[in-house]
C-alpha cells in the first residue's frame, strides 16, 4: 500500500540524515510512551467550536497525506512524514489524567472533544483503548463528548456511546473528504474505504447516536466528484449534518501533500495546486483566522453555495458550533453506592 515517502527537514533541528532514495530504512511502526501530566488541551482558535479536547496518541497510522497535524511530530525532534505515520506515542496516562482534570474545581463540564491532532481511533485503539477508557470517565462524570473520526473501530464502543447520549451528550463526526474510493485511497491509503464509512455512519444512527459527516478537508479537483452522492448517501444512513473546511497545508504538510499527489494522481495534481492557491490568494496556506478553515476567491465561494444547496435538497443541516449541555456531575461515593443520579 502507498504510504508518504517524505519525510520534510525539520524546522527545528540543527542537523538533518539524508539517505539516498535506494538506502533508506523501511519505515517499521515504533510505538513510544508519553509521560505527560495533563490530557486537556485548551482551544483558542475563534474559527473552531470547541475549546478542549483530548488526544490519547501521538502520530496516526492513518497516513493522510493531507493531514493539517503532521507538524506536531516536529516539536518531538521527528519528522511531518514518514514519522508522523510510523513513529507513534501512546499515552497510557490518559484515563486517570482525564479524571484528575474533572475533578479539578475549575472543571465545569465543558464539551471535550476527541481528537485534534490524531484520529482517537486510529488502529492503536484496537489494542490500547486508551479512547474508551478516556469515554469511560466522560460517562462516569457525565461529561458531553464530540468524536471526529475516519475508522470504523468507534462501532465497538456503542453501547458507551448509547450512554453518554442517554446521560450526557455525544456526537460522532464521521469524516469522508473523497467520495471516489480510488482518489480517497491516493491521499488517505491506510483509512478505511468511503463506503464502509457510511455503512458506520448507518450503525450508529440505528443506535441513536447523533452523527455527522465531516467532508473534510475539502480537497478542490477531488472533493467535487461524487459531492452529491456522499452527501445523498450519509442523509440515508441516517446522518442529520454534515459540514466542511477547505484543505490546510501548513508547513511540512505541503511538501507530502503535493509529493503524494504527484506520484498517485498525477495528472490531477497541477489542476489541485492551482485551486488551493485560488483559494488561498496566491499562496499554498493561508492561517488567517477566519479564512483558513473556508478560504476565499471564487472557487472557495462556489463550493460554498453548492454545498448549502446539496445540505437542503437532501435534508440536511449544518454543523459549526458543539453544544454543550450542563450535564456535568462529579460521581460520588453515595451515588456509586445507590446507583442513584
Amino acid at each position: 500500500m502507498a504510504r508518504a515517502k517524505a519525510n520534510p527537514r525539520n524546522r527545528f533541528a540543527t542537523e538533518q540524515l539524508e539517505y539516498e532514495e535506494v538506502e533508506g530504512p523501511s519505515a517499521l511502526v515504533e510505538v513510544a510512551r508519553d509521560s505527560s501530566r495533563s490530557i486537556l488541551s485548551r482551544n483558542d482558535s475563534p474559527d473552531l467550536g470547541f475549546k478542549w479536547s483530548v488526544n490519547p496518541y501521538r502520530g496516526c497510522f492513518h497516513g493522510c497525506a493531507y493531514c493539517y497535524a503532521r507538524p506536531s511530530h516536529e516539536y518531538l525532534g521527528l519528522g511531518a512524514g514518514t514519522d508522523f505515520e510510523r513513529k507513534l506515542t501512546i499515552k497510557p496516562e490518559a484515563p486517570a489524567l482525564l479524571r484528575a482534570a474533572f475533578d479539578r474545581p475549575s472543571w465545569k463540564g465543558q464539551l471535550v472533544l476527541f481528537s485534534g491532532v490524531t484520529d482517537c481511533y486510529q488502529p492503536l485503539e484496537a489494542e490500547h483503548e486508551l479512547t474508551r477508557g478516556c469515554l469511560e470517565v466522560c460517562a462516569e462524570y457525565r461529561n458531553p463528548v464530540g468524536i471526529v473520526t475516519k475508522s470504523t473501530l468507534v462501532t465497538r464502543d456503542i453501547d458507551l456511546l448509547c450512554r453518554l447520549r442517554d446521560e450526557a451528550s455525544v456526537t460522532v463526526s464521521m469524516s469522508i473528504p473523497v467520495f471516489e474510493t480510488d482518489r480517497a485511497r491516493a491521499v488517505e491509503p491506510y483509512v478505511p474505504s468511503p463506503v464502509r464509512r457510511l455503512k458506520v455512519i448507518e450503525r450508529l444512527a440505528e443506535a441513536g447516536i447523533e452523527v455527522c459527516l465531516n467532508v473534510a478537508p475539502v480537497i478542490p479537483g477531488l472533493s467535487e466528484h461524487g459531492l452529491e452522492g456522499l452527501l445523498r448517501t450519509a442523509a440515508d444512513a441516517g446522518a442529520a449534518r454534515a459540514w466542511y473546511t477547505l484543505l490546510r497545508l501548513p508547513g511540512a504538510v505541503a511538501p507530502v501533500f503535493e509529493g503524494a499527489l504527484r506520484e498517485r494522481l498525477p495528472l490531477t495534481a497541477d489542476k489541485t495546486l492551482a485551486r488551493i492557491r485560488e483559494a488561498r490568494g496566491g499562496r499554498i496556506n493561508d492561517p488567517r483566522f477566519h479564512t483558513r478553515m473556508t478560504g476565499e476567491g471564487a472557487y472557495a465561494r462556489t463550493f460554498a453555495l453548492l454545498f448549502e444547496r446539496l445540505l437542503e435538497k437532501h435534508g440536511l443541516t449544518r454543523r459549526e458550533v458543539f453544544e454543550m449541555p450542563k450535564s456535568f456531575r462529579r460521581p460520588t461515593p453515595q451515588l456509586s453506592l445507590f446507583s442513584l443520579d
